[in-house]
């Protein structure tokens, strides 16, 4: 971590990016909604919105497009995502796979479902482009900036804390279930410290979203319609995280620790940085100053 923060630049730099991210949603929430409906409008309206604040920041402050935050078009990349979404599938699929061996948990159709290829479609789109969304804005340039001002920890874990909170208004929201969010927050900002691209925690955050529905049960307190099956559970809410899914459980506490594990483990494609690496052309580095890599 450099041996002196410049704190005022840095929460200009914040602030700008915040309040470029809430201006957009503001003005093209009410007409996405409109013309695609609340689903489709909240979701546009949270992918856009933080690209729109990513770039414009990188142009004022970097000079750079949207791919200097992480995303990068290469194999590599390519290689990043697979590993988040193996990771967060396998994760979601760990956390159902004991309650249903120990039939805690059974999988029946859903009479009220009218589950088709369209609808699967149309839902998987929403929850990647959705996930898409809130990792631009939690893992993009506001984050990195204080990643590199601050060190990877110091802003991993509050940013962490801050991702839950937003997800407080959700329904049947729980404190097990914000707490697991933190967790997932910082799992979400570990992934981007081991590779420096987005790519990774956007393929972990899809992965987990897009998996729970398939077996019929809510994320973060949403009901999503992808297969007409859902999950009956005869174990207490302590185990099935209630109305609010299983995120609210304490097997999804558990299982974070092994996603941590895994994203330790797995060989995942390191990037050049332009905002973190100074081998990668860091044109936001003031000569003089020193720099140390964050992870």
């Amino acid at each position: 971590m450099p041996a002196r923060v410049d704190a005022l630049p840095l929460a200009l730099k914040v602030v700008v990016y915040i309040s470029l991210y809430f201006v957009t949603a503001f003005v093209l929430g009410p007409l996405l909604a409109w013309t695609g409906g609340y689903l489709v409008g909240i979701t546009a309206t949270g992918l856009l919105a933080a690209a729109l604040s990513n770039s414009l920041c990188l142009r004022i402050y970097a000079q750079r497009g949207i791919a200097a935050i992480g995303l990068h078009s290469d194999k590599a990349a390519l290689v990043n995502l697979g590993f988040g979404c193996l990771g967060g599938m396998g994760a979601a699929a760990f956390v159902l796979a004991g309650p249903m061996l120990l039939h805690a948990a059974t999988i029946e159709r859903d009479p009220g479902s009218q589950a088709n290829i369209a609808s699967f479609f149309f839902v998987t789109v929403l929850l990647l482009f959705g996930s898409a969304g809130e990792e631009l804005l939690f893992r993009g340039f506001g984050f990195q900036v204080l990643v590199r001002a601050l060190g990877g920890w110091t802003t991993v874990l509050p940013v962490g804390v801050i991702f839950a909170a937003l997800h407080g208004g959700n329904p049947n929201a729980t404190w097990l279930g914000l707490a697991n969010t933190a967790g997932f927050g910082i799992v979400f900002g570990y992934a981007f410290l081991r590779s420096h691209d987005i790519w990774l925690p956007i393929g972990l955050h899809f992965g987990w979203n897009f998996t729970l529905p398939l077996f019929g049960v809510n994320v973060s307190g949403l009901t999503m319609r992808l297969t007409g099956f859902t999950t009956k559970w005869s174990a207490g809410t302590l185990w099935s995280g209630g109305a609010y899914g299983p995120e609210a459980s304490i097997l999804t506490s558990a299982v974070l620790f092994l996603l941590f594990a895994y994203l330790w483990k797995v060989p995942i494609r390191r990037q050049p940085s332009a905002l973190l690496d100074p081998s990668a052309g860091d044109v936001t580095c003031v000569p003089g100053q020193p720099f140390s890599r964050s992870s």
